[in-house]
């Protein structure tokens, strides 16, 4: 299947990145959220990291004009109807995807693929949500997307080996490395990333270190490029709890739980680096 033009639904941290990458591969992108300070603050980070890697060399001015100038902003859905491929990157949370993929559904043509960049939430559970099951993958990117090579390449029980194959092909034209995972909750990376992070917090609740130390023993003692802490902070720590009740909710084994601290957390709004306060303070 041709992609000439790639839709993006959220223009948040993944969603703007994900429009970045394809934009700079030469697709055509259409970046769609519900308000326009929404799609305008996901534009503005484009260009903020675009700017730095004019500034280091990475590209030209005139390469960084030209990506900017194929990425189109959208507050209506209706707009994805000229997608050939669209990834939804809204918030982790499965009543709103799943109402996602319904209107897309209803709004596209038939042989549009429609990719989820979820974190856990079965594909086979999206799919069900929709007419068109063989035509739904996961396309997971990691972040920061521009930065990330990993993504994971999820299959569910009904997509079909052509949705894959193009998948696939575009995670490579996008200048990244796919991974194929099979349809559990948490696919590979985040069912052995989330438990450890989960872990961290429970080292935490319990006081067997602080933050620092936390995350010092996994820097130095694993060879970990950031501690999971501060990489809590960095994914959001909304997410990792979405994450983790998805995992308990989909195994239903106890070393999925929770820890209580990063409930009360995100209870007390304390998110991470986008609110300024999570495990870390920020400016």
């Amino acid at each position: 299947m041709s992609v000439k033009t790639f839709g993006v639904v959220g223009a948040g941290q993944m969603g703007n990145g994900i429009a970045q990458v394809a934009a700079a591969s030469g697709l055509d992108v259409i970046m769609n959220d519900i308000k326009t300070e929404f799609v305008e603050k996901g534009k503005a980070n484009i260009e903020k990291n675009l700017s730095r890697n004019v500034e280091k060399g990475k590209i030209t001015a005139a390469e960084k004009d030209g990506i900017l100038s194929r990425i189109k902003t959208s507050i209506d859905l209706k707009d994805l109807q000229k997608a050939d491929f669209i990834v939804e990157a809204a918030t982790e949370n499965e009543t709103l995807k799943l109402n996602i993929f319904r209107n897309l559904d209803e709004i596209c043509p038939p042989e549009v693929i429609l990719a989820t960049n979820t974190s856990s939430i079965p594909i086979g559970r999206i799919a069900g949500a929709t007419t068109r099951p063989e035509l739904i993958i996961g396309m997971h990117f990691m972040n920061p997307v521009p930065v990330m090579k990993l993504v994971e390449v999820i299959k569910g029980l009904a997509t079909s080996e052509a949705t894959f194959k193009t998948t696939w092909e575009l995670s490579t034209k996008f200048g990244k490395t796919p991974a194929e995972a099979n349809d559990f909750p948490g696919f590979i990376a985040n069912r052995i990333l989330m438990p450890m992070i989960n872990e961290a917090v429970f080292c935490l609740y319990q006081n067997v270190g602080t933050c620092e130390n936390i995350d010092t023993v996994m820097k130095l003692g694993m060879n970990h490029p950031m501690g999971p802490l501060a990489l809590a902070d960095l994914i959001g720590l909304d997410t990792c709890l979405a994450i983790m009740d998805t995992l308990y909710d989909g195994f239903k084994d106890s070393k999925y739980r929770p820890c209580p601290l990063l409930r009360k957390y995100v209870e007390t709004g304390w998110l991470g680096k986008k609110t300024g306060r999570g495990f870390y303070q920020y400016d």
